[in-house]
């Protein structure tokens, strides 16, 4: 499994009125993470695009556990599950001084082809190719 880390640092526009991050805004910072984690593979959103396929989202699942508050710096473990049929993430987001769990979440994307709107039902070679090399 490849696994990155993101350290979000909470900011006031994070914030719903109760002062505590808005439920939304961990789909953003969820976002931001498997950016890294494709980032470390070679296959970010520059290179998907290059590649002729987009990577919807299909599923997502969200558990929230703690609520984030301004100022707290959230580490978010970002792990792929799955690559070959279907790009599965999980996500464990904690507070990055206590380690004190916070969110738990999981996407599911699926390649479709650009120019047929076609979805795959097969990873894209170009996208398995990168995975392996990384050391999936």
């Amino acid at each position: 499994m490849i696994t990155a880390r993101t350290a979000i640092k909470v900011q006031f526009n994070h914030l719903d009125p109760m002062g505590v991050v808005w439920h939304g805004n961990y789909i953003a910072f969820m976002e931001a993470a498997r950016s890294d984690l494709l980032g470390m593979i070679g296959y970010n959103y520059p290179e998907m695009d290059q590649s002729g396929y987009f990577w919807p989202i299909v599923d997502m699942k969200v558990k929230y556990i703690r609520p984030g508050r301004f100022g707290q710096v959230l580490d978010i473990q970002t792990t792929l599950k799955e690559y070959e049929n279907r790009l599965c993430v999980d996500y464990l987001i904690r507070d990055a001084a206590t380690g004190e769990k916070m969110t738990k979440a999981s996407t599911i994307q699926v390649a479709v082809e650009k120019v047929s709107g076609e979805m795959q039902f097969r990873s894209p070679d170009c996208f398995i190719t990168l995975v392996e090399a990384f050391g999936a």
